[in-house]
């Protein structure tokens, strides 16, 4: 009997350590979740060096597409030139930084971006829902049309309805494909990865029409008097730089510096350089 009541009491004492152990363990356990968690965000909040980098780097490195007057393009001893140009190199300026543009596919500009080939795009890049979802963008600086441009001596496309049966050309990869796509009853729409590319096949009468940004429509237009001509719009779109979304200290720091050349005038008279009128504007644009 003492035999088996000395047994007992061992087997009680065994229990009441187990069950101390496992709720010292437990504590332990949520205690170190706890502080994981506590580290965790404090390392996501410490880990957005996004301005500091660029500082450090002394440059801020923009994706573009180098063949998109009037906003980045070559000149005739293939310097970049450009609204956009000019707006970045300012801005760099009174961030403290030089700039190193990097001419980029515009159908990957976006993947480039997020997997950091370069810091931001600023490169006429229109905002829409879709990219909202996988980058941030600043305010808008301009609003923008997609627009049909045909040749200058064309006189049986006046409507959408006319581009029935037509060939239409526009860049891959861009909203001005998005507005192609939207029209209904043509015979192709070929894609190309420059607009250069188009406007020369339009010349050459391989394309009847293009889809395209009104800015650069407007500008082939300036620069070839006679050869080409903007029809009608298709989609307005505003105009923004985007940011890789965990990069909020370089967004906030370059808005600041937008904003500022918005209000004191320097995005005016670079407007005026290149579209002969302020046409810049500086408006925060909200995605439902």
């Amino acid at each position: 009997m003492k035999g088996i009541l000395k047994r007992f009491i061992s087997f009680l004492l065994i229990l009441v350590f187990i069950v101390t152990l496992s709720a010292c363990s437990s504590k332990s356990e949520k205690a170190a979740n706890q502080s994981n968690e506590n580290t965790a965000a404090n390392t996501s909040q410490q880990t957005d060096d996004s301005l500091e980098r660029i500082k450090k780097a002394g440059k801020i490195t923009i994706g573009i597409d180098d063949a998109f007057p009037p906003l980045e393009f070559r000149d005739e001893q293939n310097n970049l030139v450009g609204y956009d140009i000019d707006l970045a190199r300012e801005a760099a300026k009174r961030l403290g930084v030089q700039v190193e543009w990097i001419p980029t596919d515009w159908n990957g500009v976006i993947l480039a971006l997020n997997s950091g080939k370069f810091d931001i795009i600023w490169s006429g890049m229109s905002m829409t829902k879709e990219r909202a979802q996988q980058v941030d963008f600043s305010p808008a600086y301009l609003n923008e049309s997609q627009v049909i441009v045909v040749r200058g001596d064309e006189e049986s496309i006046k409507t959408k309805e006319d581009l029935k049966g037509k060939i239409v050309g526009t860049q891959l990869g861009s909203t001005s494909e998005e507005a192609a796509k939207t029209l209904e009853g043509i015979k192709e729409l070929k894609k190309y990865s420059k607009f250069t590319e188009a406007f020369l096949d339009l010349a050459n009468k391989r394309l009847d029409a293009i889809v395209v940004d009104e800015l650069v429509g407007r500008y082939y237009m300036s620069k070839r008097p006679g050869q080409f001509k903007v029809l009608f719009p298709l989609v307005k779109e505003p105009v923004g730089i985007a940011f890789r979304k965990q990069d909020k200290a370089l967004r906030e720091a370059l808005t600041k510096v937008l904003k500022e050349m918005k209000d004191d005038g320097t995005m005016a008279r670079i407007s005026q350089k290149w579209f002969g009128e302020d046409i810049s504007v500086f408006e925060e644009i909200k995605f439902e």
